[in-house]
């Protein structure tokens, strides 16, 4: 039966895209729709073809993916140290996070003229952008997995003499591990979108910066090859947390878990 359901994937999911893909251009050349309001599916292939061509596009792809993956790195790194305090010392816990809460209540788009106000229109700005958007989901999957560390082992160690670091290194650590890389997928996904976001309110180069001038010059077709490309993006980095976490956290059900 799990074969079966499979194979089963393997055909529904290019077989609905095709359908789509099929519908859409059927429609768009029935209605008369014009090009610069919706593209067909060929026309944004034709430009995606076209712009994977030129060397100004990866250019503009590798300036996206290293404000990302700058961002994401920054955003893990004070995510783990801000989760691990926050989790094992209660006050850090009553102090900080609901200074947390509410800045993550801010619309992150409203802070994005600020950051280009202090750190300029270059990559700095970006990766902020990128790190402030990723952390609050990385931070929360962190401090409730390290909460969820089974309480029973935990009064087992004790009983035993375990000092503190051994009760977090062996029973807290491999219970967070799951939550942990839950929250790296969607945080690996909103670097993505924080980087673009700061691309569009000012930048010179990147992605984001290819989808204003497209829309200056009113190349549609360009706009969606873009938009596929950040997609896949996101495919391709979900794809890899997902087999770090199969490789690191095999024994792991994480269908429970935030973010998941």
């Amino acid at each position: 039966m799990k074969f079966l359901k499979v194979r089963s994937e393997f055909i529904l999911v290019p077989g609905l895209f095709i359908v789509v893909i099929l519908a859409w251009e059927n429609l768009i050349n029935i209605l008369e729709v014009k090009e610069t309001i919706l593209p067909t599916p060929s026309r944004i292939g034709e430009a995606l073809i076209y712009q994977s061509q030129t060397s100004f596009f990866w250019t503009n792809v590798w300036v996206t993916t290293q404000e990302a993956l700058y961002g994401f790195v920054a955003a893990t790194i004070f995510a783990v140290i801000a989760g691990t305090f926050i989790s094992q010392i209660k006050i850090v816990e009553k102090t900080l996070l609901p200074y947390l809460v509410g800045f993550q209540a801010i619309p992150k788009i409203a802070l994005a003229p600020i950051f280009i106000i202090w750190f300029g229109f270059g990559q700095t700005s970006k990766v902020v952008m990128a790190a402030i958007i990723a952390f609050f989901p990385i931070l929360i999957n962190i401090i409730e997995g390290l909460k969820s560390a089974d309480s029973d082992h935990i009064r087992m160690l004790r009983v035993f003499g375990a000092s503190r670091f051994q009760i977090f290194k062996k029973v807290q650590v491999p219970s967070a591990m799951p939550f942990f890389f839950a929250g790296l997928d969607v945080g690996i996904l909103l670097s993505i979108l924080g980087a673009v976001v700061g691309e569009f309110l000012g930048s010179q180069a990147g992605l984001g910066n290819m989808v204003l001038v497209s829309q200056y010059n009113f190349e549609t077709p360009t706009m969606f090859a873009i938009l596929i490309v950040l997609s896949l993006m996101g495919i391709f980095a979900h794809i890899i947390i997902k087999a770090l976490q199969k490789r690191y956290v095999f024994w792991a059900d994480s269908s429970n878990i935030i973010g998941t």
